[in-house]
C-alpha cells in the first residue's frame, strides 16, 4: 500500500512496485495527488485504486505499507496547516495500527525539514535539528518529527516493524504546475518568459535529488534487514544556490526570463545537504543522475504539459 499514491513521489513509486511485478493498493484524498500521475497504471490488473483520507482508518489487507500522504510544498502545506498537522500526525497512527494489526513492515517518508534551519552542515541523522515550534512552516516540520516519535514509539512499544527516511529536496515529471518548489517555480516561470522570484540574495544553498534516484533509495530501504530502522537520509549530496539554479534553468530553457528578488520567507534554511554516509553504507544507495540531466527531463515534462 503508497499511501499518497498519486503525489508526485507516491505515483513514480507505485509504477516502480508496478513493474518489478508488486500488487499494489494505492489510496489518496486527490487534496495534492492527481488522477493525471497515474492514469497510464490504471489498466494494470495489479494495480487498485482508493478514494481515502488517511486521517480517517483505513481497513485493507496488505503486507508493506509506505506512508507518503501529506502535502510537500509550503503554498499546499501553509494553505490549511490544522488539516496538514492532522494528516500527518493521525495519519501515522492510523496507519501504524494498521501495521501493528497485520504484522506489516510500515515505512514513514520524513523529511529534511525536521532539521529546520539548521547549525550542522551537511546534515545527518544524530543532529536533532532546530525547528521553530509554532512558525509557518511548523505544521509540517514539527508534524513530520511528530510522526517520527510514533513511528518509533509503536517499535518500541509494540514491536512493529518500522523504517524511516528523510527525503531531501526531490524533483522530477509529475510535480504539480503549482507545486511552489523551488525546481518547479523556476521552470515555470521560464517556461512562460515570467521573471523568475528569487527569494533572499540567493546564495541559500538546496542539494537536489531526481525523482528516479529517489525511489531506488526508497525501495531499498524498505528492503534492508529489519535491523536498519533509520531515520536514513535519502538525497543527492551536490550543493547549489539558488542563484547558480536559476542560470542553469534559464539556459537549459533558452528562456528570456529575468531574476527578480523578494524578501525571504519566515524560517526558510539558509542550507541544506545531505551527509549520506548512512546511505551509502547501509544501503549501497547514491545518487546517479546530475542536476543537469534531471533538469532537462523535468523541463520536457513541463514544456509537455503547458503545451497541452
Amino acid at each position: 500500500m503508497v499511501t499518497g499514491g498519486a503525489g508526485f513521489l507516491g505515483s513514480h513509486l507505485c509504477e516502480k512496485l508496478l513493474n518489478a511485478g508488486e500488487e499494489v493498493l494505492c489510496v489518496d484524498n486527490y487534496y495534492t495527488g492527481s488522477l493525471r500521475n497515474i492514469e497510464h497504471l490504471l489498466a494494470n490488473p495489479s494495480f487498485e485504486v482508493k478514494r481515502h483520507d488517511v486521517c480517517f482508518p483505513l481497513y485493507v489487507e496488505v503486507d508493506r505499507i509506505y506512508n507518503f500522504a501529506c502535502p510537500a510544498s509550503p503554498v499546499h502545506y501553509q494553505y490549511d496547516p490544522v488539516k496538514t498537522t492532522k494528516t500527518i500526525v493521525q495519519g501515522a497512527i492510523n496507519v501504524l495500527g494498521l501495521a501493528k494489526r497485520l504484522h506489516a513492515r510500515i515505512l514513514q517518508a520524513s523529511t529534511s525539514e525536521v532539521y529546520g534551519d539548521p547549525e550542522v552542515h551537511p546534515q545527518h541523522e544524530s543532529y536533532w535539528g532546530r525547528v521553530n515550534p509554532i512558525g509557518l512552516r511548523s505544521c509540517y516540520d514539527e508534524g513530520k518529527r511528530c510522526a517520527e516519535t510514533l513511528f518509533f514509539d509503536y517499535w518500541r512499544q509494540y514491536s512493529v516493524d518500522i523504517k524511516i527516511i528523510r527525503i531531501f529536496n526531490t524533483y522530477g515529471p509529475r510535480m504539480h504546475l503549482n507545486d511552489g518548489r523551488v525546481v518547479s517555480n523556476f521552470i515555470v516561470q521560464a517556461l512562460k518568459n515570467e521573471s523568475i522570484t528569487l527569494y533572499g540574495d540567493g546564495s541559500q544553498t538546496r542539494s537536489f535529488c531526481y525523482v528516479d534516484d529517489m525511489i531506488d533509495g526508497i525501495i531499498s530501504m524498505m528492503d534492508s534487514p529489519v535491523e536498519l530502522i533509520g531515520p536514513v537520509n535519502l538525497g543527492n549530496s551536490g550543493e547549489f544556490s539558488m542563484m547558480e539554479l536559476a542560470e542553469k534553468v534559464l539556459t537549459l530553457t533558452g528562456s528570456k526570463s529575468r531574476i527578480v528578488f523578494q524578501n525571504l520567507p519566515e524560517d526558510d534554511p539558509k542550507q541544506r545537504k545531505p551527509d549520506l554516509a548512512l546511505a551509502e553504507r547501509e544501503l549501497d544507495w547514491s545518487p546517479k543522475i546530475c542536476l543537469e540531466d534531471g533538469l532537462k527531463e523535468t523541463i520536457s515534462y513541463y514544456r509537455e504539459l503547458l503545451q497541452g
